[in-house]
């Protein structure tokens, strides 16, 4: 026994010792052996008790380690972005020499005035990030190492370094996922490592730890900034406004190391040229620190710079100079590859390597680097006007809850906003007080305000490795107007209140218009309380205050006059539902309407309380069922079933009042589930059902409508006469990587109540259509006739899918199916599209 334990003290000893070596030729002429500490700072060996690398890492140990250098090291202070859906403290190590550290304040004060555009005086600001994707682990393991190092050494190129920049060191960006990983890979790991990738260590159980708690890709979050984690990331950003920022990320196992540039034809036309120029600077860095330890790599290809919410595109928009590095990915100890076996060290190795690599590039480049911050944010334009203003009107109408959201997105991106102090009307649209923004173009943020509204839809290079569209004006189904000029005295930057209701003795009533987001989760407060709420099938007008006013189909209705509880009990509860959601409620004293149905009409239907199971679980989409629950639970505040595939052949339906397939494979599911989910509609029950979820459904003879999927797309384009080198342009054309369409709505379907218009802005990115059907009063919406709004799809998607069906209401016995072609939910940004999952919701069962 004390041998043994001997025996692994001395080989953690000398793994810590050889563990620098590992790295040293990416050091140049600099030797970490002959390091010379500033100070005595624990080793990570010596913090773990093992050699790093041995085991995965636990986001606590890795907050425990940076807290403890920053006790140790005068050179190390934290920075804290808030906690993670788990909560989870989100830490980043601030390293820079003792002197800089004596003045942060002064440095943060100077960034402050960064995006004013003058010369800059202070220190250069290198942010390197790692671990956004939570089984990518070997980044943050190599960014300990990298602390330590940068906390100990007395190098002079280091010391040169913390003299002249500031190190901020991000070791993990999604907390909860790197932590369902490295428990996951740690459980399965033995004495004896097992290279074989079809091991248990190497295979995740669903869904994996790439994403977050709410199963979200928090590298696609960086516009949309759904989850706190992202929210706390981008506010880090801002406050410092680093100039480089190094974005460490694992691939397939098969390949070997990527780091920017990327594919020169797919950078999106926003970014400057000189920010891919100082890329392809940087990268000869990253060359010679990978092949001095003879690690072969690769770049140009596969990986792209358009998408601008990511990690190493968000920088490029925002004046810094952002890199993708991507390390072929072990996903636990050793793992066979097409190159050989590799091992987890390795890939640490390289991750610092190539960290260390940017910090001598950023350093020999740093008056390039600051120059070129300076010229993004004094650019001709950028600058503030007074009086007259030039830029985008937008508007919600009816609907003051989405301005609200939009507000706060724009004010965490730092971008410049103004709300109106009366109404404006332009170009026959009228824009309200409480539902309306305007935001000038001549703005620091300008670069940003036009990508978020970026409206495009011709590329020289049809390639993307994301979404090709991501327009805010479509996401959240906005009235928007651009290049319009509106004087200064009817802008403000006070955000104007919500009308408070005032109900009296004489109320009978309360009305709340459903075109409005809080609509909702304020309907779900009130009947988790008991409370007895209509919706309205037709649209009525009735008098409000001495004003008539137009309630739309789906609007609420909450009679004060209830059997089971009082008016005073009601009033209560709505009065305190509405400090969580804010939004118009009207009280009235009569229920006679000026037009349309009466207050006591049969057409107002009432609603009934939901239970809910959402199918998760492996062959499922991942993102797609954490999308549905982030809305089911964040937004709605609704309790939701989440219940594995494999599970529900034993399970009974009988409690539930919907059951919701995302998208997926569903193959595991055999003919007896299909028929007792068809018994469940038949009693009463509504499935709602997207993407490959339909697949299955079809299959198992649950749909009257057929699809055209995949195979039926390919067959519409013409491949003759190309060459095999041909090959991969036809992929990127058959490929759907994300676009933006429009959907024509029928308005009187339910399915449709809440939404502005005739029209919904979705986000496709699946090939996958709904057949014609001749069966009346099914058809909610189909695609328009020129459906294409904004990003890529090829011009025979959009003649197929032209006029098409894609959100269905199928009948079923006493209960319903809602066919869905594509994912309304994308990424929670989708707010335009979220109203009919509640209409399915909550309006679908009332229906006879």
């Amino acid at each position: 026994m004390l041998r043994s334990s001997l025996f692994t003290l001395a080989a953690c000893w000398i793994f810590f010792l050889q563990f620098p070596a590992v790295v040293a030729a990416a050091q140049s002429s600099d030797s970490l052996s002959t390091v010379k500490s500033a100070a005595r700072q624990t080793s990570v060996a010596e913090f773990l008790g093992y050699p790093l690398g041995q085991w995965h890492l636990r986001h606590d140990q890795i907050n425990f380690y940076l807290n403890q250098l920053a006790r140790e090291s005068a050179r190390v202070s934290i920075e804290r972005t808030g906690q993670s859906h788990e909560a989870r403290q989100q830490l980043t190590a601030v390293i820079t020499s003792a002197e800089n550290q004596a003045r942060l304040e002064d440095i943060l004060k100077q960034r402050e005035k960064v995006k004013l555009g003058d010369k800059q005086q202070g220190p250069l600001v290198i942010w390197l990030a790692y671990s956004i994707h939570g089984d990518e682990a070997s980044g943050a393991h190599a960014a300990l190492s990298l602390s330590h190092l940068l906390a100990s050494s007395n190098e002079k190129w280091i010391t040169r370094l913390l003299d002249e920049a500031v190190i901020l060191v991000t070791p993990s960006q999604n907390p909860d996922g790197f932590d369902r990983f490295s428990n996951w890979t740690n459980n399965y790991r033995g004495q004896v490592d097992v290279s074989d990738n079809n091991h248990r260590e190497h295979r995740q159980n669903w869904p994996g730890g790439r994403s977050n708690h709410y199963f979200a890709d928090l590298n696609r979050d960086w516009l949309f900034l759904r989850h706190p984690e992202s929210q706390g990331r981008v506010a880090l950003f801002h406050k410092w406004q680093p100039h480089y920022v190094g974005d460490f990320h694992e691939m397939g196992r098969d390949r070997s190391y990527f780091f920017q540039p990327g594919v020169p034809t797919r950078t999106h036309p926003l970014t400057p040229k000189e920010n891919q120029a100082l890329t392809a600077k940087l990268a000869k860095f990253h060359q010679r620190a990978l092949d001095e330890i003879k690690q072969s790599y690769f770049s140009r290809q596969m990986f792209d710079d358009f998408y601008y919410g990511k990690g190493s595109t968000y920088p490029d928009i925002n004046g810094s100079v952002g890199v993708l590095f991507e390390q072929a990915s072990v996903r636990g100890q050793v793992q066979a590859t097409d190159n050989g076996e590799m091992r987890f060290e390795d890939a640490i190795s390289n991750q610092l390597a190539t960290s260390i690599s940017s910090l001598k590039g950023s350093l020999k480049l740093k008056d390039e680097l600051l120059e070129y911050q300076s010229k993004f944010y004094r650019e001709r334009g950028k600058k503030l006007q007074r009086g007259r203003q030039q830029g985008f009107i937008i508007g919600a109408p009816s609907n003051g809850n989405r301005i609200a959201e939009l507000s706060k997105l724009l004010a965490q991106h730092h971008i410049d906003f103004y709300y109106l102090t009366k109404p404006v009307t332009q170009g026959k649209i009228d824009f309200a007080v409480q539902s309306s923004l305007f935001i000038p173009v001549n703005q620091p943020q300008k670069s940003l305000l036009l990508a978020m509204f970026d409206n495009r839809t011709e590329f020289d290079d049809p390639t993307f490795y994301d979404v090709s569209g991501w327009n805010l004006e479509h996401a959240f189904h906005l009235e928007l107007i651009r290049n319009i000029k509106l004087d200064i005295d009817v802008l403000s930057k006070e955000q104007p209140d919500l009308t408070t209701f005032t109900p009296t003795e004489h109320t009978v009533a309360l009305l709340i218009d459903w075109r409005q987001d809080n609509a909702a989760p304020m309907l779900e407060q009130l009947l988790q309380a008991g409370i007895h709420v209509k919706f309205a099938e037709k649209a009525f007008t009735i008098r409000v205050d001495g004003t008539d006013i137009d309630y739309p189909p789906g609007s609420l209705q909450v009679p004060l006059k209830q059997s089971a509880i009082t008016p005073q009990e009601i009033l209560s509860s709505v009065t305190e539902a509405l400090t969580r959601y804010p939004l118009n409620i009207a009280s009235v004293n009569t229920s006679a309407v000026r037009s349309g149905i009466d207050l006591g009409s049969p057409d107002f239907h009432p609603v009934k309380p939901i239970k809910t199971l959402l199918v998760t679980g492996q062959g499922t989409n991942a993102s797609e069922a954490g999308e549905l629950w982030y809305y089911l639970d964040t937004k709605l505040a609704a309790p939701v079933t989440l219940v594995d595939v494999n599970r529900l052949a034993r399970l009974s339906l009988d409690e539930y009042s919907h059951v919701i397939l995302p998208g997926g494979d569903y193959s595991t599911l055999d003919e007896k589930f299909a028929r007792k989910l068809g018994q469940f509609a038949s009693q009463g029950g509504i499935i709602v059902a997207q993407k490959g979820a339909l697949s299955w459904l079809n299959k198992g003879h649950l749909l009257k409508t057929d699809l055209k999927e995949a195979r039926f797309y390919k067959q519409l384009f013409d491949s003759t006469n190309l060459s095999f080198a041909d090959r991969e342009k036809l992929d990127a054309r058959q490929s759907i990587g994300g676009a933006t369409l429009e959907l024509t709505l029928d308005p009187s379907h339910p399915l449709s109540f809440g939404v502005r218009g005739n029209s919904l802005p979705i986000l496709k990115n699946k090939a996958l259509g709904l057949t014609q059907t001749s069966t009346p009063f099914v058809v909610a919406a189909k695609y328009a006739e020129e459906p294409l709004l904004n990003g890529y799809l090829a011009r025979e998607y959009q003649r197929s899918l032209s006029n098409g069906p894609a959100i269905l209401l199928e009948s079923r016995g006493k209960g319903a199916v809602v066919l869905l072609a594509d994912n309304l939910m994308f990424r929670n940004i989708w707010l335009g599209s979220e109203k009919v999952y509640a209409n399915a919701l909550y309006f679908v069962p009332a229906l006879d």
